[in-house]
């Protein structure tokens, strides 16, 4: 990684415009391709490796936090083989009582929303305060959320300038730039958001905060893909992606594994680069899991509630 961004630097460019049915139609022909039974397995238990499990609610307590903890350490009984998940996204208050529970050293990160999460308008000394605050208190990742008013009124530098300041506030914890493209209303402004958050130091860039509806969609993913092939032509940096709410089924996890192979490789198939945010993802791949591995269905009681 170069030197940091700086303030100011981020300069409007025509970005190709992209052609949304096009997109949709190629979204859709990778939820159609046909996967092997010993494939199907793999890819639901990379799935799973690939996941941020997350409890973002206003009752979540510290019992909550160490629950789903202990959820993402071991999904599912020893026999199925089933890694451990990505990371655990809390809010800012809980990341302390996360990273007490996994210790210093565990396979599972601990990531934090952050910035004025999920609306983004809060002035920026108390989104920086914010980031400081959940990688004190011992956050690996912070993920946070654009300000889509000044998005959206055509303040792109002002984006970027808070996006570098928040990278910078980071220090070692990796950064997720989440653009809510469910209030982005185009594929173009989605393209712009990506490489404007990629350009200002992001270390992935997510789809969304979960709280919007559309939430992630295959087609605005694959618009967000594409930007970082892109991007990854242009400078060599590889930049990571999560695309995040509304992903429920192992169907849907597979298709969306289809289209990271097939849009930006085989070195992108790694938690390290891409990421699920999932809430009731999990259970269902497990009961996929269990079938293929058993024959036979276990019943969603069977697994606990993430």
């Amino acid at each position: 990684m170069g030197p940091p961004p700086q303030a100011g630097r981020f300069h409007v460019r025509e970005d190709s415009t992209v052609d949304q049915v096009m997109v949709e139609e190629r979204a859709a022909a990778f939820g159609k391709r046909s996967i092997k039974t010993s494939s199907k397995l793999a890819g639901l238990k990379m799935a799973v490796a690939m996941m941020d499990l997350t409890t973002l609610e206003g009752k979540d307590t510290p019992g909550k936090v160490a629950f789903v903890c202990r959820k993402a350490l071991q999904p599912a009984e020893p026999k199925y083989q089933v890694p451990a998940c990505a990371a655990v996204c809390v809010y800012p208050n809980m990341v302390r009582h996360a990273r007490r529970f996994l210790g210093e050293n565990s396979a599972v990160n601990v990531a934090s929303v952050a910035t004025g999460f999920p609306s983004g308008q809060y002035p920026l000394r108390t989104k920086l305060e914010e980031v400081r605050r959940a990688t004190g208190d011992g956050a690996d990742e912070i993920d946070m959320v654009i300000d889509r008013n000044a998005f959206l009124t055509g303040e792109h530098t002002r984006v970027f300038d808070e996006i570098a300041a928040v990278k910078q506030a980071c220090g070692a914890a990796h950064l997720k730039v989440i653009l809510e493209t469910g209030e982005l209303v185009t594929c173009d402004n989605v393209r712009l958001a990506s490489r404007i958050a990629m350009e200002a130091g992001a270390d992935f860039i997510k789809t969304s905060t979960g709280k919007v509806q559309p939430a992630a969609t295959m087609p605005v993913t694959l618009v967000m893909m594409e930007a970082i092939r892109d991007f990854f032509y242009a400078t060599g940096t590889r930049i990571g992606m999560k695309p995040a709410g509304g992903i429920r089924n192992s169907k849907q996890a597979l298709a969306y594994l289809v289209m990271v192979k097939e849009t930006l490789g085989d070195d992108w198939l790694t938690p390290d680069l891409f990421r699920f945010g999932a809430s009731t993802l999990l259970n269902d791949v497990l009961m996929q899991i269990a079938r293929t591995v058993d024959g036979n269905y276990q019943g969603a009681d069977y697994f606990s509630l993430p």
